[in-house]
């Protein structure tokens, strides 16, 4: 057993080795999904997306701010964050799937586009463009849609206005998908749709 566990130790060394290498000077920003893992509890291991605002959120360890750093800072932030719940300060690995620039590209075939970044409980999370006039339903499926664990009643829907303030929409998916709500949302450039988690027996 000792040994297994020392092999995946040396194992995610050398991946965070040839990840240091190649991604060592990068700076994280909006709309990049980090593939975080935590060696001691690999329960924790999730791939978050950076929010606008350049935060993430990870369990136990809080908001996180991630926009503008190297991947080494993020992983000693979450290092120290996470401490307080391990005997010892925990052995994290962060990974980053930048954001491709290919918007030149995709507005030469579609037309503007927006950015839309989907958070929580989706198969794809991170961000996406579109086309202006896109909606709910319609970015959802292109994002490839809800997991299984998704509160698919209460999508939140975060806004941020002209006067900067973040404004909240909460949405029924089920609804709009079951065609019991007809006015779908047409989404806007900068809008965060954020699935959470659904409760037991929701």
């Amino acid at each position: 057993m000792k040994f297994v566990y020392l092999l995946s130790f040396v194992v995610a060394v050398l991946v965070s080795t040839v990840t240091a290498h190649a991604q060592g000077d990068y700076r994280i920003r909006e709309g990049d999904v980090l593939q975080i893992e935590v060696l001691e509890d690999p329960s924790l291991d999730r791939a978050v997306v950076v929010l606008p605002n350049g935060q993430i959120s990870f369990p136990f360890a809080g908001t996180i701010r991630a926009g503008g750093q190297t991947i080494g800072q993020v992983q000693a932030a979450l290092r120290n964050a996470l401490a307080s719940n391990f005997a010892s300060p925990p052995t994290v690995f962060v990974g980053v799937q930048p954001l491709r620039n290919e918007q030149a590209l995709l507005e030469a075939e579609l037309g503007p586009l927006i950015d839309v970044y989907f958070v929580g409980e989706v198969n794809r999370p991170g961000l996406i463009q579109v086309k202006q006039g896109t909606s709910l339903l319609q970015a959802v499926a292109i994002s490839g849609g809800v997991s299984r664990f998704a509160a698919i009643k209460r999508i939140q829907l975060r806004r941020t206005g002209a006067d900067g303030v973040q404004r909240v929409t909460f949405l029924n998916y089920k609804a709009l998908a079951d065609g019991a709500v007809t006015t779908d949302i047409e989404l806007k450039d900068g809008d965060v749709i954020l699935v959470p988690e659904r409760r037991l027996f929701e």
